[in-house]
């Protein structure tokens, strides 16, 4: 199992999604997600977020949110926990990402993406300003066939 971070940074009622497109081998090529990935050793949750954000963005991030805890269960993928942020403030210039293409879209525009099926289900509770919430998703390959919300 491994553990990740997914980070959305807010800015203008947009969120900063990262399209991927560059990265061969890539599980998630040809979907809009946040910027993040996996901890290193010793790393928290939090430093983990940080440091991701400044090596996909140059951003610093200022101010953040621990959003929520995602469980994902897949038949081919390990096992991930995923720890959910919102950043609101920032400061740093914008830079390419080696990964995908990062673009600033409208918050109202993001369930037009190309999502996982999963994400779709978080960005609900995210645009509902949930304080923290936890989900387990199930996978049946790239397929979402069971969505549980656990209560905190």
């Amino acid at each position: 199992m491994r553990n990740t971070t997914l980070v959305y940074i807010e800015k203008d009622d947009c969120y900063l999604m990262l399209y991927r497109n560059k990265k061969e081998h890539d599980q998630s090529q040809g979907k809009w997600l946040g910027v993040g990935g996996k901890f290193e050793e010793k790393e928290s949750p939090a430093e983990c977020m940080m440091r991701e954000v400044k090596e996909e963005t140059n951003l610093t991030v200022e101010k953040y949110r621990f959003r929520g805890l995602v469980t994902f269960i897949s038949d081919i993928y390990e096992t991930e926990y995923m720890h959910l942020y919102t950043v609101s403030e920032f400061s740093g210039q914008l830079k390419e990402c080696n990964e995908g293409e990062l673009r600033w879209i409208p918050k109202s525009q993001i369930m037009d993406l190309n999502l996982w099926e999963g994400d779709r289900e978080f960005f609900k509770l995210l645009f509902a300003n949930e304080d923290f919430f936890t989900l387990k998703l199930t996978y049946r390959g790239d397929e979402l066939i069971d969505v549980k919300r656990e209560q905190c």
